[in-house]
Order: structure tokens, then C-alpha cells, then sequence
């Protein structure tokens, strides 16, 4: 079992290289970094955890250089996007980040993908709701070209370009671990197409954890090995009877949820989870 923690990086958070520095330390695997580019002020579109809108939503770091700012101060931390919406960003650029990321990192990337929850949001980056998730395959498997081809080219309904030359090429071969979040119906037929991994969230009233022998069947389906798509449980319970009970259930990776609050009250925090995972 792997564990991770998540963390929205602001300004007024512990910073990101001083964060996993003290992850490292205590012998955590991975962080990461959630992505929203802004909030729109309307605030339509309702907030999947409940209630108000909490302020690092509209206050995060760019995911990526955040990461890099992470990746710098470590040697074996795992650099995890949680989640990057590729919805909202052009695939090209995003091939281009993801790649160089991983080399400055020495091959430590996870690539956690999802397709998003604010309408309003995803709209003024060009991606109508309805559509996000044929946009976020497109773009995922464009990434995936450029990432495995010298001269790459894609042609669908939303991504579409003619041979192109675009390097670095990742580190990890043949790319890094493309991880997916949600829980929808039609989620583990992402998985099974282009997915390395499953990234769910546990929340007060929902567990994913039941529907992780239909994502078994699903791959088998597909005619590849449940293995080659481990599953992470984002905001899994600080508990040590609750994490002891992941690995019968399918878990490889239990990722804790940190709030966006200053060094302080950061550590005492990462201390508590590191008694639970020595």
C-alpha cells in the first residue's frame, strides 16, 4: 500500500516545496495538486462536497508548476495531478508540460485526470458540458500520440492537427500513468480504454469502494489485467482500522486530504498520518 496526500497549493498553504520535503521525510510516496483555473462568480453550478464554495477553489497554483516547485525539493516523490482538467486546456500545451515535467523529475509524474464539475467554468475555457467527457478522450489520446510518436498527428470531432514534431518525450515509458477520476456510469469504459489506473473520492454518503470488482470485470472485458489499472482512494479515512481494510478491497494507493493552511498546522497533521503508515 502507497500513500499520498492532497492538497490545494495557495498562498496562503504551506508551499509546495516545503510540503514534500516533509512528505519525503516521513516516508509518504506521492502529492498532489488539484487544478481550477478560476471560479465564476455566478456560482450555478453546485459544489459536489457540499455548501459553500471553500476559497482555495479559485485560489490554487498551476498544478504543473507547483509540481516542478515540488519535484525540485525531492528525489523519490511522486508528482500527482488531482485532479488536471484536461477539459479545459489545449492538448498540445498540456503533452508539452506533462512530458517536461517528467523529465526534470526523473520519471515521477501521475497523471490524474477527470472531467470536471463547474458547467460555468469548463464553458469559458470552450468545452460545453455536455460534451466534456468526448472532449477529455480526444484530447487524452492526442496527448498519448504525441507523447509515443516522433511525428504525431490526430483527427476527431474536437482535436485536430496534421503531423507535428514535439519533443521532450516523457521520461516513463511509454508515457506517464494516465489515472482517472470519477464515478459515473460509463467511468470504468475510460478506464479500460485509455486509463492506467482509477482514482475515486470518498465521501460522507458515497463509497466507491463496492464498484471495484465490476472495474475488475470491466477490464477482463476489455482483455487486459485488473492489475494494470490500480486504484487510488482520494480522501481515504485517517483510521488505521479503515486503511487496514483497502488492500482486501482493491486498494494499491490511500491518498489523506490536507487543508490549504500554513506550515504549522500542516506538520502536526503529516505527523499524525505518518504514525498510520509506518
Amino acid at each position: 500500500m502507497d500513500y499520498g496526500v492532497v492538497m490545494f497549493p495557495t498562498e496562503y498553504a504551506m508551499a509546495p516545496d516545503d510540503l514534500a520535503r516533509a512528505l519525503e521525510e516521513r516516508g509518504f510516496e506521492s502529492v498532489w495538486f488539484p487544478e481550477h483555473t478560476h471560479i465564476p462568480a455566478s456560482r450555478r453550478s453546485p459544489w459536489p462536497g457540499g455548501g459553500d464554495l471553500p476559497r482555495e477553489y479559485w485560489s490554487s497554483y498551476d498544478p504543473f508548476v507547483a509540481l516542478m516547485a515540488a519535484g525540485a525539493a525531492t528525489k523519490r516523490l511522486k508528482l500527482g495531478t488531482g485532479i488536471c482538467l484536461v477539459i479545459e486546456r489545449d492538448p498540445i500545451v498540456t503533452a508539452k508540460e506533462v512530458a517536461t515535467l517528467d523529465r526534470l523529475s526523473g520519471g515521477r509524474v501521475l497523471f490524474g485526470i477527470g472531467g470536471g464539475w463547474n458547467a460555468e467554468e469548463m464553458a469559458n475555457h470552450g468545452t460545453d458540458f455536455k460534451a466534456r467527457w468526448r472532449v477529455l478522450r480526444e484530447r487524452v489520446l492526442a496527448m498519448k500520440a504525441i507523447w509515443t510518436n516522433k511525428e504525431a498527428s490526430f483527427q476527431g470531432e474536437h482535436v485536430r492537427f496534421d503531423k507535428i514534431w514535439a519533443d521532450p518525450k516523457p521520461l516513463q515509458q511509454p508515457h506517464p500513468p494516465v489515472i482517472i477520476g470519477g464515478d459515473g456510469a460509463t467511468t470504468f469504459d475510460r478506464v479500460a480504454e485509455f486509463g492506467d489506473g482509477w482514482m475515486p473520492i470518498l465521501r460522507p454518503n458515497q463509497n466507491p469502494l463496492p464498484r471495484v470488482p465490476e472495474l475488475h470485470a470491466r477490464l477482463k472485458q476489455a482483455g487486459r489485467d485488473p492489475k494494470s489499472a490500480p486504484v487510488s482512494l482520494f480522501f481515504a479515512t485517517p483510521k488505521r482500522e479503515f486503511l487496514e481494510t483497502l488492500p482486501a478491497a482493491g486498494v494499491s494507493r490511500a491518498i489523506f486530504g490536507l487543508p490549504s493552511e500554513p506550515r504549522d498546522k500542516i506538520l502536526p497533521r503529516l505527523d499524525a498520518y505518518a504514525k498510520l503508515i509506518e
